[in-house]
């Protein structure tokens, strides 16, 4: 995945075809892509037919492994802390996320909000493996063109922990696990070339060029890493409408032969881009599956899921519905899972005291300014009239196509100055909320944040629709359509009894520009414009569709 200020052939084709993704998976080494081994164990669950995307949520950039009878997949995550999802599968069709492989974005004060901002830079395209020698998980990926960094953890929940860094900037990087347990990195933009790295993983052997994309073809990148049946294959794609495979019979310096995979292919969401930038991944009796993502802006880049067939000379060939990526297959044939995933929507009322892996913070929190405790404490962290610049904003992504976020919230110890509330947040924000000035409490409606194509702010927000508020608990709601092609709808309401709702302010337009790569989120927030010592209690917050 390329940044907006890099690599233009790719922002022409972005512009021109609206549909970006990254994703892969590691196979069994070795496998015979035409075998059909059956599952051992359980039965296999009874085939019925699943419909794309298989997460209408925001997760691209995806890497896809199977882990004995588990799935798991990594996604980008940009400037959001913790980053790098982990999503577990036991079906490749219902998702929950697991943890994060980087626990925090310590690449420098900009991921603090100290002083500078981290939009649209962090965790891109990067790579998740799993390593049997050790039973241990791998995620690399490179950070700002500096340098590679490497995490493990020996269960995708965590801990994770840092285990290299690599002074190589392994661009849109895919890691494979080779059957005699060498490390190989495949890596690039246009140019692609192969890393080799120590046994253990934490330094670089050798790097080497492998292949240079044809100029009829334009731009390559997303490198997925693969070893099927003693060949070597290079998942790569043509953003935003391509997909190419790159083969080796000579190990994986190559020479490679290249073979494109789709080109323009109608994606499963009505308005949405081409799917692409995805990988490959095996089920136990041995059937072939591609998840790919689809732009599906203003919610992001959405997975999708379509079985894979392979030619006699073993090229993988993706099986269409009616010249499409169908909006709908049979079920993979697998295991009955072990138990149902955890939902990606629905009640959070903060149990414990923890967040839930659901939850990702805009740049990384000052961590003595919230805290869980069978409710979740906002502390204000930062002073300043610009939400872009606020520490501790909480954010959840949108169910599509479309969802509504409801949070109830204690703000009886808010003080002046303090604005807290619920936004559709990305690179032009409206909110509901709370304005405490001069001992009064009001409920209101702002829009016209807004930033510019360098992400500076350009617009702080227009109050737009105000009414006050009594006593010390509130109900937020947000509502949010985000299926493609057009700006999209988000509306705001505010309850004082949690079940009667007043709608207030305007129809708020979500935009639907990729640039900024992220879709719009869900965020609560509290930060003061006056002094810090201010403070918000959410005891409940719902994501639900209609």
């Amino acid at each position: 995945m390329s940044c907006p200020h890099q690599y233009l052939p790719r922002r022409q084709a972005l512009a021109a075809a609206t549909g970006l993704v990254t994703g892969a998976f590691l196979p069994l080494t070795g496998a015979s892509p035409t075998a059909a081994a059956p599952a051992q164990g359980s039965a296999l669950a009874a085939a019925a037919e699943y419909t794309n995307p298989v997460i209408w949520q925001d997760f691209a950039d995806i890497d896809v492994i199977r882990v004995g009878d588990t799935f798991y997949a990594s996604a980008s995550t940009m400037h959001y802390s913790p980053g790098a999802p982990v999503l577990r599968s036991y079906d490749l069709v219902n998702w929950e996320i697991a943890g994060h492989s980087v626990p925090v974005l310590d690449f420098g004060a900009k991921y603090d909000l100290n002083g500078a901002r981290g939009y649209v830079r962090g965790i891109w395209a990067s790579s998740l493996a799993y390593r049997p020698s050790n039973r241990t998980f791998y995620w690399l990926g490179q950070i700002d063109f500096a340098r590679t960094y490497v995490y493990t953890a020996t269960a995708v929940e965590g801990p994770w922990s840092r285990l290299t860094t690599i002074s190589t900037p392994y661009y849109d990087a895919g890691l494979l696990v080779d059957s005699d347990d060498t490390l190989y990195v495949a890596y690039g933009n246009t140019t692609i070339s192969v890393a080799q790295l120590s046994p253990d993983g934490r330094t670089q052997v050798r790097t080497q060029q492998v292949f240079t994309t044809p100029s009829s073809v334009g731009t390559l990148e997303g490198a997925r890493f693969y070893k099927i049946n003693g060949q070597y294959y290079i998942f790569l794609t043509r953003p935003a409408n391509g997909q190419y495979i790159l083969k080796s019979s000579s190990g994986p310096f190559g020479p490679y032969t290249m073979r494109q995979v789709l080109l323009d292919l109608r994606g499963p969401i009505p308005g949405g881009g081409v799917p692409h930038q995805g990988g490959l991944v095996q089920t136990q009796s041995g059937a072939w599956y591609y998840m790919a993502f689809v732009d599906a802006y203003p919610g992001g880049r959405m997975p999708a899921l379509a079985p894979v067939t392979w030619t006699s000379d073993g090229w993988p060939v993706v099986q269409l519905v009616n010249g499409a990526w169908g909006t709908a297959y049979p079920s993979p044939a697998v295991p009955v899972p072990p138990r149902p995933v955890t939902p990606l929507i629905g009640v959070d009322t903060f149990d414990g005291t923890t967040l839930k892996p659901r939850w990702e913070w805009n740049h990384n929190p000052d961590n003595t300014g919230w805290s869980v405790d069978n409710g979740l404490t906002l502390r204000t962290a930062t002073v300043t009239n610009d939400l872009y610049w606020a520490r501790n904003t909480l954010t959840h992504r949108i169910q599509g196509p479309t969802s509504t976020a409801t949070v109830q919230l204690d703000h009886s110890a808010m003080r002046d100055g303090d604005r807290a509330g619920l936004a559709l947040l990305r690179d032009s924000s409206a909110w509901i909320g709370l304005k405490r000035d001069g001992g009064a409490t009001r409920v209101v409606m702002v829009n016209g944040l807004t930033m510019d194509g360098s992400w500076n702010t350009t617009g702080t927000g227009t109050e737009v629709a105000s009414a006050p508020v009594s006593g010390g608990r509130i109900w937020l709601r947000a509502s949010a359509d985000i299926r493609p092609g057009t700006a999209r709808p988000g509306t705001f309401s505010y309850s004082t009894d949690g079940t009667t709702f007043t709608r207030l302010g305007p129809t708020f337009s979500m935009g639907n520009d990729w640039r900024f790569f992220m879709g719009y989120r869900y965020a609560l927030f509290n930060h003061a414009t006056q002094a810090l010592g201010g403070a918000v209690r959410v005891t409940r917050f719902e994501l639900s569709t209609p």
